[in-house]
């Protein structure tokens, strides 16, 4: 198992946003987290990545308890994190952007790895631009392809479709899909799109008030009335 979280609880100052949580993600494996706004997906994700402290529980990869190292720590053994609303640097160009992102890397490397314009060849384009000038789609493009460029083993996504148009959501289902069919990446992905989390991933659970209330392959979730109950805004 290269993820394992286990009954992990995370509070902002008393209150408690993960309750106990469990979930497990295996090598190239791709895995959705579900649920509506506010339930603590994102969370969730930000304690695994080491951004916010876990009070209770473990967060084990590839065997370790990393539960307790600092983000850059936990970059460096090979979790990349696409945050929720991209977060890419504006003023620096599309190259600078992703260098950072090679600065993560467990070994070093002199230039971009190939698996970013494999997947975004659009960046190989633009890399003289500067990144708040790209459109929505384009930008997500680049804070997936600066996680990509840390060569991580998992793939942390934070609603990655997130205010993007329709068409711009369907390049990236399309390169993302085919990044998890051509590598040993595993995916561990938030997405408020249904029909999105549904095609990219094989397996998901579902949160309801900081606890996983269910959890299944994506065809048992999504024909679950009672799991569908629990998406719905």
């Amino acid at each position: 198992m290269l993820l394992q979280v286990k009954e992990l609880s995370v509070f902002y100052s008393e209150s408690r946003i993960c309750n106990g949580v469990s979930l497990n993600v295996d090598r190239g494996e791709s895995v959705c987290l579900l649920g509506r706004n506010g339930v603590g997906k994102t969370t969730l994700l930000k304690s695994v990545m080491g951004l916010l402290p876990n009070r209770e529980g473990d967060v084990v990869f590839e065997g370790e308890n990393v539960g307790k190292l600092r983000p850059h720590e936990v970059a460096r053994r090979g979790i990349g994190y696409v945050p929720q609303g991209r977060i890419i640097f504006p003023n620096l160009t599309v190259l600078e952007n992703l260098r950072l992102g090679m600065s993560a890397r467990r070994e070093k490397a002199k230039s971009v790895p190939e698996i970013v314009f494999h997947y975004f060849p659009l960046l190989q384009e633009r890399l003289k631009q500067k990144g708040g000038t790209l459109s929505g789609g384009e930008q997500q493009m680049l804070a997936i392809g600066r996680a990509l460029a840390m060569d991580p083993l998992l793939l942390l996504l934070d609603e990655p479709s997130e205010g993007l148009s329709a068409i711009a959501t369907q390049e990236l289902v399309t390169a993302l899909k085919k990044l998890i069919e051509e590598t040993s990446m595993a995916v561990l992905m938030v997405e408020q799109n249904l029909e999105m989390a549904m095609v990219m991933a094989t397996r998901g659970y579902v949160m309801e008030k900081g606890c996983i209330v269910a959890q299944g392959s994506t065809g048992e979730l999504e024909n679950d009335e009672i799991v569908r109950s629990h998406l719905m805004v």
